[in-house]
């Protein structure tokens, strides 16, 4: 007998942090690649500046807090938040650095070959730009600032969270020039005006920054002083909301309570010019109580996410990707019954290349058929001017039952969602804030509706939000079913939600906290046994992270006996590939590409039985310990076939994947000689010249047992 492996052994296992930054890397790779129009590698340089932001206000901040807490337990990869810290600060400033470099060297030149200037300093400016930009100050930008003096009487002032701030030295006129006799003023760069400004420049389009306006007119702000130095910096706060459920008496009341501290939490990083006064910065960092190695010196302009509104220029059409307008889904003709058309069969959709309305139509049509007689729906993130919003209010107006459950706690979003729930309750929907320590985060939505022959439910059920803005940028899949099996499981999750029935056995829906992660385990274990007693095992799993350490391990106990395992991972990954004896039998890729990676598909061989699921869930702890997931079967065959089909495009993608190697790297696939295929231009090209049935690409080739793959 061989010695028994330790699938735990914290060397098996990345980082979750340390994974994140290498996807945030990805997404940069995307801004240098020189294949990719030059306006949405800006959008991409953007989007990694945003990502960068969220990871430090809640990933970062929560790190500190175990060091401060005295937390030392290790991470799965062996790591305490001290340690994790320190790789995180040295990996950060990396790809700050590379952040940067694409910016300053590559995209700032390019951009300018193709006529787009974005202004580095006020001597590129003509005599004509510069009256221009002082008419602008005096006009609008003069009148909304607020300069803020330090002194004895003033002391230093709050600073918000993620906003861009002057930070100056005045010396009053006459006086000699000396440290003692330097006072300090902060101006808060102000976030109602453009942060990028057009100037006259003939036919180019030329753009100078908000805050170089501000410091080329600053003297106006402060008439008895001469401005000794000047320049820009930015805080990140801790924004991790901490609520005590069971402390909270009302849950809405407390959320906005909470939001108003992410203004003033700690300041875990300062992000400053890297030509900035040496003392200048030494005064900062005292009054804002920051250590060293939380304080960025940034070759370029503060805050990258402007870059997203010179991405939005007019005209340039050439430098961005044609839009692609999403294309309508072919069982259901725009104006028809959906009712009718769900009760002949079940109906696959696949956004952003297929629309979402019908999705919004479902809902809206539920809301005005007088045989409808309630609807239910899970929120977790809504568009601003939700058009499901304005059908669930507009039902319960009609006199349906409407129960809706709005999860508060979808972070970033409670704002707009306790506004969405104020909505909803004033038109007479009965709104429900989920389960005490659990978020929300599965979506469905179920339409009950007296028919001839009785009472049927119709379902929705997907694996994005229910969001009409961000389902023409993410990649979801989603179902409508009118099965009586999964009609009384919808049932049985809203009454969970709003009461305290909890189920004893479910017919088809796999629900989170409690069934979903003891349900993932046997399905990879019976893949294990099949593979262990010759009959094969394979497994294609698609998800946004994984870093689950009971599922990884049992991935790796199932490699080792053979089973075949294809991950698709867009961001975090905790398992390792290429592991002699543990995981070679797993191959790891990422696809990053014009659309976000966002829909969850899971499946497994099971012995030529082929068992496909989707579901909101990924493999992370928080989504199968803390939230109410849902995972469901694919079973019609037509339907089975398209969801295969989707992961097989994505295996053969060898433009946008990544794959994880060995050393823990992604490297881009060799594509000397090959087909060149790209998964979403595929998905879109197919939307596009659909037939009923979709072909079905090499099938026979990916997925067949393990055992009878060659090479």
């Amino acid at each position: 007998m061989g010695e028994k492996i330790d699938f735990l052994n914290p060397e098996y296992y990345e980082n979750r942090e340390l994974s994140w930054l290498k996807f945030d890397g990805r997404v940069l790779n995307e801004a240098r690649d020189k294949s990719i129009p030059l306006l949405e590698r800006l959008k991409f340089l953007s989007i990694t500046s945003s990502n960068l932001d969220e990871f430090f206000m809640v990933r970062v901040a929560s790190l500190k807090d175990m060091v401060h807490a005295g937390y030392k337990k290790p991470d799965i990869a062996g790591m305490t938040a001290t340690k994790q810290l320190e790789k995180i600060n040295a990996a950060t400033r990396e790809l700050v650095e590379l952040q940067y470099t694409t910016y300053n060297r590559s995209l700032v030149p390019q951009l300018l070959t193709h006529g787009i200037r974005i202004l580095d300093a006020f001597e590129d400016l003509t005599k004509k730009q510069r009256e221009f930009v002082d008419k602008y100050f005096e006009e609008n930008v003069y009148p909304v600032l607020t300069p803020m003096a330090v002194d004895a009487s003033r002391p230093f002032p709050l600073i918000r969270n993620k906003t861009l701030n002057i930070a100056a030295f005045l010396l009053k006129k006459g006086e000699r020039a000396s440290d003692e006799n330097y006072e300090f003023a902060t101006i808060q760069v102000p976030g109602v005006l453009p942060r990028i400004i057009k100037i006259p420049d003939g036919e180019n389009a030329t753009f100078i920054l908000l805050e170089q306006i501000i410091e080329k007119n600053i003297e106006r702000l402060f008439s008895n002083y001469d401005v000794v130095c000047a320049y820009p910096y930015r805080i990140m706060r801790n924004a991790d909301l901490t609520i005590d459920e069971d402390e909270a008496e009302d849950l809405l009341q407390e959320i906005e309570k909470q939001l108003k501290k992410r203004q003033w939490g700690e300041i875990i990083r300062l992000e400053v010019e890297d030509k900035i006064d040496k003392k200048l910065l030494s005064f900062l960092k005292e009054e804002l109580h920051i250590a060293q190695e939380d304080i960025y010196k940034i070759a370029g302009p503060l805050d990258l996410t402007f870059l997203m509104k010179v991405y939005g220029i007019e005209g340039y059409e050439e430098l961005r990707y044609a839009p692609y307008t999403p294309q309508k889904v072919p069982k259901i003709a725009p104006g028809s019954n959906i009712f009718d058309l769900i009760r002949k069969e079940d109906i696959f959709l696949h956004h952003p290349y297929q629309t979402f309305d019908p999705v919004v139509s479902f809902i809206r049509q539920a809301a005005v058929d007088p045989d409808v007689l309630a609807i239910k729906q899970t929120l977790y993130r809504v568009s601003g001017n939700s058009p499901i919003i304005a059908s669930l209010a507009l039902a319960a107006e009609n006199g349906k039952q409407v129960s809706v459950l709005v999860e508060l706690k979808a972070r970033f979003d409670e704002e707009n969602n306790i506004v969405w729930a104020k909505k909803l309750e004033k038109a007479g929907c009965h709104v429900i804030y989920g389960l005490v320590g659990l978020k929300t985060h599965s979506k469905i939505a179920l339409v009950v509706r007296k028919e001839e022959d009785g009472i049927r439910r119709y379902i929705h059920l997907g694996t994005g939000n229910y969001n009409d803005s961000t389902a023409k940028l993410y990649t979801d899949c989603g179902m409508f079913t009118c099965s009586e099996a999964i009609g009384e499981d919808a049932t049985a999750v809203f009454n969970m939600l709003s009461g305290y029935s909890e189920p004893s056995s479910w017919n088809k829906l796999i629900v989170a906290p409690i069934w979903l992660r003891k349900r993932f385990l046997r399905l990879i274990q019976k893949e294990m046994k099949n593979a262990k007693a010759g009959r094969g095992g394979r497994i294609v799993a698609k998800m946004n992270s994984l870093c689950d350490q009971e599922i990884i391990a049992a991935l790796y106990e199932a490699s080792a006996a053979g089973v075949k395992i294809d991950l698709i991972v867009r961001g975090i990954c905790c398992l390792k590939t290429g592991i002699p004896g543990i995981s070679e039998n797993i191959q790891v890729r990422s696809i990053v590409g014009n659309f976000l990676e966002h829909s969850r598909i899971f499946y497994f061989y099971n012995d030529g039985l082929e068992e496909v699921f989707m579901g909101s869930a990924d493999w992370m702890p928080r989504n199968l310990d803390r939230r109410v997931e849902i995972l469901f079967p694919v079973e019609d065959e037509r339907l089975k076939k398209q969801a295969i089909h989707i992961l097989e495009v994505e295996l053969l993608d060898n433009v946008k994947a990544h794959v994880l190697d060995a050393e823990g790297q992604y490297v881009k696939i060799d594509k000397r000689g090959k087909m060149l295929v790209n998964a979403q231009e595929q998905f879109c090209e197919e939307a596009k010249h659909v037939s009923v049935e979709t072909e079905h690409v090499h099938r026979e080739r990916l997925f067949i047992p393990a055992e009878q793959i060659e090479g």
